[in-house]
């Protein structure tokens, strides 16, 4: 399996309130979802007006193939009309070239993630069933 990630960042010089901005990247986010099944978050620059650092991730058994959808990404950046982007990083690596150390990190983010959630919804129905 290999999983390559491309880091973008995303300008966006006329907005005027994140609103803007975000309409802007949420589309972006979608279309590349949509026409290149693909994953997309917005992993930086949240409360900025005109900046966000974007993450797409691809998935595959064949690394060319996912150093292909990667590259058709990048050009498709190239005429964004909405803002201007720039790639800030490429990385392509096998999984299982990936530490046992750094997959154990994972999974206990992930724990605590979820349970700092459930926490959460558990403090907000019983917030919501409070007179």
């Amino acid at each position: 399996m290999v999983i390559g990630v491309l880091e973008i960042e995303i300008v966006v010089a006329w907005s005027e309130s994140l609103k803007d901005k975000r309409r802007v990247v949420k589309s972006l986010k979608d279309r590349l979802h949509r026409e290149h099944l693909v994953a997309v978050a917005e992993v930086g620059g949240q409360d900025s007006l005109r900046r966000a650092r974007v993450a797409v991730a691809a998935v595959g058994a064949d690394g060319r193939r996912v150093g292909e959808t990667l590259d058709r990404i990048a050009l498709k950046l190239a005429a964004l009309r909405d803002g201007e982007a720039s790639i800030v990083s490429r990385e392509l690596f096998r999984a299982a070239d990936v530490p046992e150390s750094r997959k154990a990190q994972a999974d206990e983010a992930l724990e605590s993630d979820l349970l700092a959630r459930g926490a959460r919804a558990l403090d907000e129905a019983g917030q919501e069933q409070s007179p």
